[in-house]
């Protein structure tokens, strides 16, 4: 499928939709296009630019309230692709919760965090400053930008000067990380 990105009217990055859908709010309207590919596209009606990167001509307000589920995947993307505590990227990556469940804490972004397998095991169901670890820096919530990253396999160099400034976090794990099931 063609993924086209799709810009807020204040050039934030909102969403990927399919090349039918940039088409669709192309033909209402709707949006403008910001960014083609070399080729165009052939239809029954005539010839038209292929969209690689569309602009909404009204802005879109996006509530900032809604938080997306953690997953595995956006939380290592979060966090680097490597642990919080020691700063590694190769091993096992595991979850922990900073303040362990057995103690209340829940699972939710701000508390839980990249581990590997060794600072997991050390840490166990104590809080990182019972045993002299540190989080260089509390968790949050991801940007919205980032789900855009996991959301397309692959992407595209055109569309890196759009979310560099909305988020910096990798998609994609480095090659020596195993995911611990």
């Amino acid at each position: 499928m063609q993924h086209v990105l799709v810009l807020n009217a204040s050039y934030e990055p909102l969403n990927v939709c399919s090349l039918r859908r940039a088409h669709v709010l192309l033909i209402k309207g709707k949006a403008e296009v910001v960014e083609t590919l070399e080729r165009p596209l052939r239809a029954a009606a005539g010839t038209y630019p292929w969209p690689h990167v569309i602009r909404l001509l009204t802005y879109v307000r996006v509530p900032r309230i809604v938080q997306r589920k953690i997953s595995r995947r956006a939380l290592f993307a979060r966090d680097g692709w490597r642990c919080v505590y020691c700063g590694t990227a190769s091993g096992r990556l595991t979850l922990d919760h900073v303040i362990p469940r057995s103690r209340g804490g829940g699972s939710e972004w701000e508390n839980v965090v990249t581990s590997c397998a060794p600072c997991n095991l050390r840490k166990g169901n104590r809080l990182p400053h019972e045993i002299n670890m540190v989080l260089p820096q509390p968790p949050r919530a991801p940007a919205p930008v980032l789900f855009i990253r996991l959301a397309t396999p692959k992407i595209p160099q055109r569309w890196e000067h759009y979310l560099a400034l909305y988020g910096q976090a990798q998609s994609q794990p480095p090659e020596a990380v195993s995911l611990a099931a």
